[in-house]
């Protein structure tokens, strides 16, 4: 029960005042839960959306809950590595240190395959690149942070469902909504361990961590799945999803407490991976979530960064 309670997205603990976090997707959802975590301990948030009207009515909701929060919105495009780019250049010109990183914003499973604006399958170009050289461009702000800036990349339970294609890492053989979603999450808990593994041997002021919800009822299914389908069955598609996570799964403030557990607990640890401790990793309160064993292949993990980095040219 001390955890559940201690954790609870309305907690004022740790204090964060003086802190600077910035969150992916904060415009609903497990982003939006995580930004009013951190609001409601202090911290000052950066928040850069895709979508400029959500985004201001995210802000909307942040400030009408938390009212003393300080948000910035910055503009975003995960698909689009000079979006990325130029985005990390503004938090630039917003802050000189960045104590906490988010990388929640994802895309799941849309029925057609779709590239990103440089040319990627659209789940691991943004889910996966887009995280990675966003990460990249931040780490000099990372590394100002006095004690480590922390990198929390969200992973998902589908991220033991698969492997990494190194032979058609963009779906261009052989597309599968799902498996390519799968790919993607494995991706970014690879990138968490080698993320970690090259900071301690380089000396890297910077920690990183891994998350996932569990079955949360956030907004992922409309803008994936349902979002490609079209319009009636779209509808129903989204209406069964959100039905079978709120039934099943648990809330959007619930499965952003993982997120804020990696992020702020003191017993979180660089390289490791935390999610819901109830049945299945599904929902309960946070703690240490099962690597799935494609995860736990460093081999895997170098190469994935090692081609990350040739295809973002970041790192």
């Amino acid at each position: 029960m001390g955890a559940r309670q201690a954790w609870r997205v309305d907690a004022s603990r740790p204090d964060l005042r003086g802190q600077v976090a910035l969150v992916t997707g904060a415009n609903s959802g497990l982003g939006l839960q995580a930004a009013l975590g951190l609001a409601h301990r202090g911290a000052r948030l950066l928040l850069p959306v895709r979508d400029t009207r959500r985004g201001l009515a995210a802000l909307d909701q942040i400030r009408a809950t938390c009212p003393q929060a300080d948000a910035t919105l910055l503009p975003l495009d995960l698909a689009s590595l000079r979006s990325v780019a130029d985005c990390a250049a503004l938090v630039g010109e917003h802050t000189d240190r960045l104590d906490i990183l988010i990388n929640n914003a994802g895309v799941m499973a849309p029925t057609r395959r779709r590239e990103t604006a440089d040319g990627f399958e659209l789940q691991f170009g943004v889910n996966h690149l887009g995280h990675f050289a966003l990460t990249g461009h931040l780490r000099p702000l990372l590394e100002a942070a006095p004690q480590g800036g922390v990198v929390v990349t969200v992973a998902s339970l589908a991220a033991g469902r698969n492997t990494i294609h190194f032979d058609d890492l963009q779906s261009r053989h052989r597309y599968s909504p799902f498996g390519a979603y799968q790919q993607s999450k494995l991706a970014n808990l690879l990138f968490t361990q080698e993320l970690a593994r090259r900071a301690g041997e380089n000396g890297w002021n910077l920690h990183a961590r891994a998350a996932h919800p569990g079955w949360a009822a956030t907004s992922i299914v409309h803008n994936g799945q349902a979002a490609s389908l079209p319009a009636p069955l779209g509808a129903i598609e989204d209406t069964l999803g959100t039905i079978v996570l709120r039934v099943l799964g648990q809330s959007a403030a619930r499965g952003a407490e993982p997120l804020l557990f990696a992020a702020l607990s003191p017993t979180a640890r660089d390289g490791d991976y935390y999610g819901p401790q109830g049945m299945g990793e599904r929902r309960g309160p946070p703690g240490p979530a099962h690597v799935p064993a494609a995860a736990r292949k460093a081999s895997a993990a170098t190469r994935l960064w090692d081609v990350s980095e040739r295809l973002t040219g970041v790192f």
